[in-house]
């Protein structure tokens, strides 16, 4: 649209486009752009009907003469007197002398403030003049280098000139389909409405606008992908795929049925796969990774599994290996740990294409591990791996597919905006014969009864995990630490073995201790969130979690599916004693629900996406006015909308698309491109 920078419009020269610029504002397009965070309600109103304390606009005539009194160091009062109607007011004004030219005597003024019924009097917050353009004034995000007002009239002022010119960048048919207001109307409506209903038009516009525009950016980088990347057509054998699926000890579930199938046919697909695989904890994705890694062998090519801790690469060994028994697949497994006579057979056996699948932490990343055939990546737990980490693994094969796994469900919302450019596939059930894991809060006074509870099950011969949110004392947080915790314990189980984990420990401690652990020669262990992820403990039924209200809701669900994973009835109880509202509503929420998604999205509305999802390698985009949880149903259809229009055949060429294509190809070139 307006690509000329802010310097062209009258008024505003290099310093004040320099202080312009600190807001992100550089051309004519992103000032008129620049929305107001919220409004305030000027309608004039009559002294009859306001309310003590109500921020207010009256209109009246002055009648006294404007006086400024100084007092203290740089401080000042306006001061002066309005009549509306038979009724006579002060008002005063702080720090604000600037203000005295416009107030004339015996003529019109419309001023903004909070109002005193006690002393009839307003402290005023700002004179709006004779006449307003609307009964709703905008307030802009601004900074020290720039006030409210001035910005203000440099939008109002570029709006008058450029609003006629404002093109559309939206499809006619998504503008008849779901009753958009125009551009042009809109980006003014949104500085200065005429109504209340008129803004939220203009809001349900401008908010389809930067999702539409948005996906169809991500659509272009997924289309991009796919063209210019010549992927590998993986032929596997489904003969012999369908009997190493017979060979499993279990029915898949219809879930995993539907994902293999998605998987299988990317593999088959001369396109590159880069698709995203949700799963809920214990749900059985490690399952679907094996019978993608076994169809990827029959066509002849090599699979990494690459993970981030050493306990889950072990253990993902542990269950491939198995898995694999029966069949003539090689599994190797290199870690930080790997003794350096085994690392050296491993690397040639991988370079001559002897080792079929390799299972790893970021040790399969360095420079001197090198494939014969890589055809297939995945990362498990993908977003715990920087995104130059999972690059350099993908660009250890030619062009191999990839797929990324992960246990942390993502709410829809943040899947569609960070993971865009991926397909995701969704297994949304677990296995039959699965007991759901009984949740209670407690408060720590109640916790004896819980540790009589724990050595029942403890007598079954079943285990537990005590998850504290600390290593030692700490004279900030009031929190119960692991070493205190694991020290009681010792004294009130002296029947049972205690085992204590933690992150400063070195690893091959770490892997000792839950070594133990799984053969039960530990029946309970202490730890930190070391074990959030991977670690698989069938007889583990109990799971209690210290100062529960310390940890995120995403954290607590990941903590809590360490337990349930054999045949028998398991246990998480959070011990808390929250000293606010969301930490009351995450004890609840945790009780009422052991589906990850729910959580997830819960947690998506408690925290917000930033928080939720970490903004330091999220990737999410930042949007001016929409909003990822409160607008997520327009979200969606956005996407919906951007990726049919990407299904059609040379869409790009079609009329109706036009400046839509246009628009897209500008903002691209300005801001760098889909690479």
């Amino acid at each position: 649209m307006f690509t000329q920078s802010v310097t062209t419009l009258s008024g505003v020269g290099a310093k004040r486009a320099e202080t312009l610029a600190s807001l992100g504002i550089f051309t004519i397009e992103e000032l008129i752009t620049y929305y107001p965070f919220r409004y305030e309600d000027v309608q004039e109103r009559q002294l009859s009907e306001i309310l003590d304390q109500e921020k207010v606009t009256l209109k009246g005539i002055v009648v006294t003469p404007p006086v400024v009194s100084r007092f203290g160091y740089k401080k000042n009062r306006l001061q002066f007197k309005m009549k509306q109607n038979d009724d006579v007011f002060q008002v005063s004004f702080f720090n604000q002398a600037y203000l005295k030219d416009k107030v004339v005597p015996f003529e019109e003024l419309v001023v903004y403030g909070k109002w005193d019924a006690d002393r009839a009097s307003l402290a005023g917050m700002k004179i709006l003049g004779s006449k307003q353009q609307s009964d709703f004034a905008p307030v802009y995000h601004v900074n020290k280098t720039i006030r409210q007002k001035t910005l203000q009239d440099l939008i109002f002022k570029a709006l008058s000139t450029y609003q006629e010119q404002i093109e559309e960048n939206l499809p006619q048919s998504l503008i008849d389909k779901y009753r958009l207001m125009a551009r042009n109307q809109a980006v003014r409506a949104m500085h200065i409405p005429q109504s209340r209903q008129e803004y939220e038009q203009a809001k349900r516009r401008v908010i389809f606008e930067e999702f539409f525009l948005f996906q169809m950016t991500i659509q272009g980088l997924k289309q991009k992908a796919r063209d210019a990347t010549v992927g590998l057509a993986i032929d596997y054998d489904p003969q012999a795929l369908k009997g190493f699926i017979n060979t499993l000890p279990f029915e898949l579930t219809q879930a995993q049925k539907k994902v293999t199938n998605e998987i299988c046919a990317d593999l088959k697909s001369p396109k590159h796969m880069q698709r995203l695989l949700q799963g809920d904890v214990g749900s059985g994705k490690t399952i679907v990774a094996a019978i993608a890694l076994f169809a990827a062998k029959t066509a002849g090519f090599q699979g990494a599994l690459m993970v981030p801790t050493e306990i889950l690469a072990q253990q993902h060994m542990e269950s491939l290996s198995g898995l694999f028994a029966h069949t003539e697949l090689t599994v190797a497994l290199l870690t930080g740990s790997t003794k350096t006579k085994e690392r050296r057979e491993i690397l040639a056996g991988l370079a001559k294409g002897m080792i079929d699948i390799v299972i790893g932490t970021h040790a399969l990343i360095q420079e001197d591990v090198v494939f014969s055939h890589l055809g297939l990546v995945i990362t498990d737990e993908q977003h715990r791996f920087g995104v130059n980490q999972r690059k350099i693994l993908r660009e250890k094969g030619l062009k191999p597919d990839v797929l990324f796994m992960t246990a942390t469900p993502i709410p829809r919302t943040l899947a569609i905006t960070a993971y865009g450019e991926m397909d995701v596939s969704i297994i949304d059930e677990l296995p039959k014969g699965r007991i759901p894991i009984e949740t209670r809060w407690i408060k720590p006074p109640q916790l004896i009864d819980v540790l009589d509870f724990a050595r029942q099950q403890l007598q079954k011969g079943h285990q537990m995990y005590v998850i504290c949110p600390l290593i030692e004392e700490s004279e900030t947080l009031d929190v119960k630490n692991a070493q205190a915790i694991y020290e009681d314990l010792c004294q009130t189980f002296p029947e049972f073995t205690v085992g204590l984990l933690h992150g400063k420990m070195r690893p091959s401690e770490k892997d000792q201790i839950m070594e133990e652990f799984k053969d039960n020669q530990t029946q309970i262990l202490v730890s930190t969130t070391v074990i959030e992820v991977g670690v698989n403990v069938p007889n583990a039924s109990v799971m209690v979690i210290m100062d529960a209200d310390r940890f995120g809701l995403a954290q607590l669900h990941q903590l809590r599916g360490r337990v349930g994973r054999g045949q028998t009835a398991s246990y998480c109880i959070l011990v808390a004693q929250p000293k606010n509202d969301v930490g009351k509503e995450r004890m609840k929420i945790m009780t009422e629900t052991t589906n990850g998604f729910i959580v997830s999205e819960r947690d998506l509305a408690l925290r917000g996406p930033g928080e939720v999802f970490g903004n330091r390698q999220s990737g999410l985009p930042e949007f001016m006015i929409a909003d990822l949880v409160e607008h997520a149903h327009i979200l969606e259809v956005a996407q919906q909308e951007a990726s049919a229009i990407f299904k059609q055949t040379n869409w790009q060429l079609l009329p109706e698309y036009a400046a839509l294509q246009a628009y897209l190809q500008q903002n691209q070139q300005q801001n760098g491109s889909f690479d």
